[in-house]
């Protein structure tokens, strides 16, 4: 079975935001339309569907990282705020979004809240890895995998490729060709 590293990350959230929308438990607030993501963003995100591909998000990078908590997922998800003339800094994600979401992933059983020694956040439950594994194994399958190609195919295309560079003629420089376009003009005089 195939887990979540093995999947193109692209793929992966697009498929898991597609997943979430059918369920009912995930649902934009009202105030989602009309909010930025961040301090660092000058305008509200232009996909009507950011939030469900946000929650996919944020439950790949809590199986990723483990018990990981809201400050650590604002700074994963800031950025640099651009301040005109003035040296860019960076800043925190909204913390308010990233909190929802992840009350709305315990609420559907797919995270919990953990302490391990000094680490306290959210880590992934066993339903939320085998949603992320499902998903990951049907992209997985529907990936081809590319052809090993013989050592000889691959040793007769670099020698055409280094004939084809030879056959090619050698660009003039800009000085040879004015040079050139003077001596014409002197010669049609």
């Amino acid at each position: 079975m195939s887990k979540i590293f093995d999947a193109q990350t692209k793929e992966l959230l697009d498929l898991v935001s597609a997943e979430l929308k059918k369920k009912r438990e995930f649902s934009p607030p009202a105030w989602a339309t009309y909010v930025k993501t961040g301090v660092n963003k000058e305008r509200p995100p232009v996909s009507r569907d950011w939030w469900y591909v946000r929650t996919a998000s944020v439950l790949r990078k809590v199986a990723i990282l483990g018990p990981i908590g809201v400050n650590k997922l604002r700074v994963k998800y800031g950025g640099k705020k651009r301040r005109g003339h003035q040296p860019s800094e960076f800043r925190l994600a909204s913390g308010n979004i990233l909190r929802k979401i992840l009350q709305q992933l315990e609420k559907a059983g797919y995270i919990k809240q953990v302490q391990i020694g000094v680490h306290k956040g959210r880590k992934l439950t066993p339903q939320g890895e085998s949603f992320l594994d499902k998903l990951a194994s049907t992209i997985s399958k529907n990936t081809k995998k590319p052809v090993k190609e013989s050592s000889d195919a691959i040793v007769q295309e670099e020698t055409a490729g280094d004939d084809a560079k030879k056959q090619k003629k050698p660009r003039k420089k800009k000085v040879e060709q004015k040079a050139e376009e003077k001596t014409e003009e002197v010669k049609t005089n």
